[in-house]
């Protein structure tokens, strides 16, 4: 084998990598497990936790029942033992453990026995292992222990064994996850001897267990159950290490089952039966149920429905929900996408298995499936109990107005058909019953159709078949078209209250749809968390008829964000459920696992970039049925993503905004370290020359440095100037005068000012006689012009600067032009912004920037425009217009000024 083959195939498997660095960073949990009481669970953990604490390790006792014995209690003796947590219930006071104290103490090792232990009402979680889940979580290794009987997939076969239901149970997955099971094992006749010697019970609780669960049989089984169940624990463990170790090997993990449920009573033994069969062949399942499209289940069998999915969920089943007609294709079509090797279904006995027509769902999958095993799971011998009839209600609801449908219709039809016989005699006048027959089940459904079905068939009898009057007949014709009648009737009315059923789903099921189309088509426009969060609240209000509250974090906490009735207020163990929500990516508060006391429901909103709020909505009596489920959960999803769009939006913006800003500080700095060093290093070398040479200078060089400092130390101020003016411009604090200004006045100065900077620059003006006076800052517009004059001495080239100042109708134009080389067109719309330099033929860059920025600005502030042209003449050069409007004076220009 090539070396780069053989390295690729003694990895280590990444999946096992990933889950071994998962459990490095929570604690250990070590299971004691027994066939059945008595067998000396507590006593090993004691015994264990002693010689800990003798070699030093942080152990406590957080929980442990003695159940009496005498040499259990002594070994309490010298650990430290966590006070418990008194709870009054019932009238009386009772002790439970306490999580909150555990917590805090944060042992390295804490033991808290009875692991199926059930909590009372007021605790955060209804089950004891739950606590003991939060406690692994927080990285503290916990020790405790369980009987065989308490997993869940075994209950009904410790039910069978026993005969004694048991009513504390524990999910398979703890026991899976566990890291280290301890099996305590006593053979079945000493563990009946030592309950006859008082050991295990209490001598009037010890003869009752005796003749119930105490017997050899019963005690035989168990102790193969927990014998199995460990070797097939330690059967993962070995599996984990070769992945982890990339061991090569035969690995036991190669079946997949696929599990069929439905809404009836055997899917719960059938998920029971395939936990376990999945559990000794070390292999994946998946369960799943195939609803049809218009399915119309009682709201009590989707409810056994959902019992039975969260049970597989407990299990650690993965679960899928399927809809469509052909329910085995749909079945293996699924085994085949997911590589199935087994099916295992539930088969009913029929009361009549010889009909060539009745082929069930089983019968399919053996007939159609192709190379996957087929497991059959039979219900018992012995047949279900019969339900007890009901006679406060002997029909359905509703079903008096079908019959008052049913009824009324016939009499129509009775009515009319007496009618036509008077005018004419019809052979097939039954024609209209059978209208009546479809009119009552398009209206009132299936019972209205077999009701007016009969009431049509004794009508049709009495009133029309001979002797009329009676309900005999006297043809044997007569008796055959009277009883066909009565089935297509029957036939009938079943397949048009079918279509009027299935018209009512279809429309559920539009509007649903509808509603999640309205609610997209708003959140797909919704750039803002706060909309999205408040069209989210109301549409879930609007689906489930509850209270609703949206949660987000804020400052390291959540906090509610939206309610709708905005007057929705969460306490503290609402808050309480809604951050363990948050934290811990699960369901929490009513009707779950955590803080069951709390009266609203939470569930997390998860986006790809994970947990981004909570969703927590008032639960009452009557849980979601399938559609509200599905309704929610496609709500909460769509609602996460628009959230998760929004932060990103907002941090794309606040990103955008720091890189313009860090743009800026860039260009700031580079036209800082530019313009001061050059002045400065010009005055710094004159004044060191002028300093070491002093009088031997001739006259005309001290004049030349001293010319260069005046120079360059002007350019400083001028640099200062329009930072600081730049400064006022982007805070707003322009106070622009409104007096009347003589443009030709400015103009003027500017240019003389000019010339005094940039000696040898020669300056063109061109002023009309009737220009106008406008109103604005004198000051400003000076300042406007020779930065405009600076930027044409700098990039104008050699020839002369022109400016010109004319009226153009209501406006005064006023224009700066050079003949350089100009300005590409593609800069035209950024020579106004900050930091924005052009430079010159020798690639040097002069200036900060700012110059164009400021004078926009100052521009601006007086009411007038500015824009560049470029090219403006001969096809070179460049032209700097400013627009002011005229002064609305009626006769004020420069001459009656």
């Amino acid at each position: 084998m090539p070396e780069n083959d053989r390295d690729q195939t003694s990895r280590p498997d990444p999946d096992a990598l990933l889950a071994l660095a998962k459990q490095d960073r929570r604690g250990k949990l070590t299971l004691f497990l027994g066939a059945a009481p008595g067998v000396g669970k507590t006593y090993a953990m004691l015994m264990r936790a002693r010689r800990l604490k003798e070699e030093g390790v942080d152990i406590v006792v957080g929980l442990v029942e003695t159940h009496g014995r005498g040499e259990t209690a002594a070994l309490l003796e010298g650990l430290e033992v966590l006070p418990l947590r008194h709870v009054e219930h019932s009238g009386r006071t009772l002790q439970e453990f306490d999580i909150d104290a555990a917590l805090a103490r944060c042992p390295q090792v804490i033991v808290v026995d009875e692991l199926a232990h059930t909590n009372l009402g007021d605790s955060r979680h209804p089950k004891r292992y739950q606590d003991i889940e939060e406690l692994v979580d927080a990285g503290i290794d916990v020790w405790t222990a369980v009987n065989i009987q308490h997993l869940e997939s075994l209950a009904d076969v410790v039910a069978q064994i026993a005969g004694v239901a048991v009513r504390e149970r524990i999910p398979d997955t703890v026991l899976k996850r566990a890291d280290e099971v301890l099996l305590v094992d006593l053979p079945p006749a000493e563990l009946i001897e030592r309950l006859k010697e008082g050991k295990v019970y209490l001598p009037e609780n010890a003869s009752r267990a005796a003749e119930r669960f105490f017997r050899l049989g019963n005690l035989t089984a168990l102790r193969e159950l927990a014998l199995r169940r460990t070797a097939d624990r330690v059967d993962d463990q070995m599996v984990d290490y070769l992945r982890q170790n990339a061991i090569e090997g035969s690995w036991a993990a190669g079946e997949r089952l696929l599990v069929c449920i439905g809404p009836d009573l055997l899917s719960e033994k059938v998920v029971r039966t395939a936990s376990r069969l999945a559990s000794g062949l070390n292999a994946d399942w998946i369960v799943v149920s195939v609803a049809r499209a218009d399915g119309d289940a009682s709201t009590a069998a989707m409810r056994r429905l959902d019992a039975t999915i969260r049970l597989a969920e407990q299990l650690g089943a993965e679960t899928r929900r399927i809809v469509g007609s052909d329910f085995v294709e749909e079945i293996l079509k699924l085994a085949r996408r997911e590589h199935a090797t087994q099916i295992v279904i539930g088969a009913k006995r029929h009361r009549f298995p010889l009909l060539p027509f009745r082929r069930s769902l089983p019968d399919g999958l053996v007939a159609r499936a192709s190379g996957i095993g087929i497991h059959l799971i039979t219900d018992r011998n012995e047949p279900a109990p019969k339900p007890k009839r009901k006679h406060k209600r002997a029909l359905p609801e509703g079903s008096g107005r079908a019959l008052a449908i049913a009824a009324s219709s016939a009499a129509t039809a009775t009515a009319l058909g007496i009618l036509i016989e008077r005018f004419i005699v019809l052979q097939n006048i039954s024609l209209l019953y059978l209208l009546a027959v479809l009119a009552s089940a398009a209206y009132a459904g299936y019972v209205a159709a077999i009701a007016a079905a009969l009431i049509s068939v004794l009508a049709y009898n009495f009133f029309f078949i001979e002797p009329v009057g009676t309900v005999t007949v006297a043809e044997p014709h007569e008796v055959f078209a009277l009883f066909t009648f009565l089935a297509a009737a029957i036939l009938a009315g079943g397949l048009a209250s079918r279509v009027r059923e299935q018209a009512k789903t279809a429309s559920r099921r539009a509007a649903a749809t509808q509603a999640l189309y309205d609610f997209s088509r708003k959140l797909s426009g919704t750039a803002n968390a706060e909309d999205v969060l408040w069209a989210a609240v109301t549409q879930i209000q609007a689906t489930l008829r509850r209270n609703a509250v949206l949660l987000l974090p804020a400052g390291g906490e959540i906090e509610p964000a939206a309610a709708w009735p905005p007057d929705t207020e969460l306490g503290v163990s609402d808050m309480t459920a809604a951050r363990w929500t948050f934290e811990r990516n699960e369901a929490a508060g009513n009707a779950t696992g955590t803080l069951p006391n709390s009266p609203f429901q939470f569930r997390p909103l998860r986006s790809p970039h994970g947990i981004v709020g909570v969703c927590g909505f008032l639960q009452d009596d009557k849980p979601l049925d399938i559609s509200e489920e599905r309704a929610l959960a496609a709500i909460l999803d769509q609602t996460a993503v628009a959230v998760d769009r929004a932060r990103l939006s907002r941090e794309s913006l606040d990103q955008a905004a720091r890189l313009e800003g860090e743009k800026f500080r860039q260009a700031l700095l580079s036209s800082i370290s530019h313009d001061l060093r050059t002045p400065l290093a010009t005055i710094t070398g004159a004044v060191t020359s002028l300093r070491q040479l002093g009088e031997r200078m001739p006259p005309e060089s001290r004049d030349d440095l001293l010319k260069s400092i005046e120079e360059e130390s002007g350019r400083l101020t001028r640099f200062v100037a329009n930072l600081l003016d730049m400064t006022r411009v982007e805070a707003g604090t322009i106070n622009a005068r409104r007096d009347w200004v003589d443009v030709a006045d400015v103009v003027h100065s500017a240019v003389e000012r000019a010339r005094t900077y940039f000696t040898g620059r020669v300056f063109e003006t061109s002023i009309a006689a009737d220009l106008p006076l406008i109103r604005g800052d004198s000051v400003l517009l000076g300042q406007v012009l020779f930065n405009l004059l600076d930027n044409a001495n700098r990039f104008g080239g050699d020839e002369a600067i022109s400016i010109y100042a004319r009226r153009e109708g209501d406006e005064l134009v006023l224009s700066v032009t050079d003949l350089g080389k100009g300005i590409a067109p593609d800069d035209l719309d950024h020579v106004f912004d900050k930091f924005f330099r052009k430079g010159k033929p020798d690639g040097r860059s002069l200036g900060t920037g700012l110059g164009l920025s400021i004078s926009k600005g100052f521009v601006e502030a007086m009411g007038g425009r500015i824009k560049a042209e470029s090219p403006a003449l001969k096809r070179r050069g460049t032209r700097i217009s400013m627009r002011f409007p005229v002064a609305r004076t009626g006769t004020a220009d420069k001459g009656q000024e």
